[in-house]
């Protein structure tokens, strides 16, 4: 019996936006070969000591809706996740129950802004903690093991575009009580 998805309403704690990012210029690839890469091969873009992904339904020569990987995460964070959409220059994920955190992820891969043979490459989570017990875990090491991981999977997909790097990999995190405080009416974002 497949398990069920555990979606942010389902957690405990603030809602985390997440994002982390890497511009690429003069890449070797194009956008749509570069996300088959990663989605053929998401294990070897994620470091292997700090996370491990095992795909546990589905082919292993594709990434399809439906879907499902183990997370192996140093330390007490092992969870699955269910591929939930995919398409030519992206693909998202969403928690399954028993997960730290409760929410999704998204993968993207879109044109530079402003630059015309760039790419722009974004990992966007939106989740909160399972429950208060995560949530302390998290704060005190689960962070850095996550941030740890995303922005060595944003590099190895700037090094495998056979591109050039525009500047560091960027990481930015928001919390829904930023939201409240920024518009005084403590609702959420």
């Amino acid at each position: 019996m497949r398990k069920p998805v555990q979606r942010e309403d389902d957690g405990r704690g603030a809602l985390l936006e997440r994002r982390y990012w890497v511009e690429v210029q003069k890449p070797a690839m194009s956008a749509e070969d570069l996300m088959l890469d990663i989605q053929r091969n998401l294990p070897e873009y994620a470091p292997e000591l700090l996370a491990g992904f095992e795909k546990t339904v589905g082919l292993e020569d594709a990434l399809r809706r439906g879907d499902e990987y183990h997370i192996r995460i140093l330390g007490p964070w092992n969870g699955e996740v269910r591929v939930v959409a995919v398409s030519d220059t992206s693909f998202e994920l969403v928690t399954l129950e028993d997960h730290p955190e409760a929410g999704k992820i998204r993968f993207a891969i879109t044109p530079h802004e402003h630059f015309e043979d760039a790419f722009h490459f974004e990992i966007c989570s939106l989740a909160r903690s399972r429950d208060g017990l995560v949530a302390l875990s998290y704060d005190a090491l689960g962070k850095r093991v996550q941030q740890t991981v995303w922005t060595t999977f944003c590099e190895r997909v700037a090094q495998r575009s056979g591109g050039q790097k525009i500047g560091e990999v960027q990481v930015r995190t928001v919390s829904e009580t930023d939201f409240e405080a920024e518009d005084g009416t403590g609702g959420t974002p």
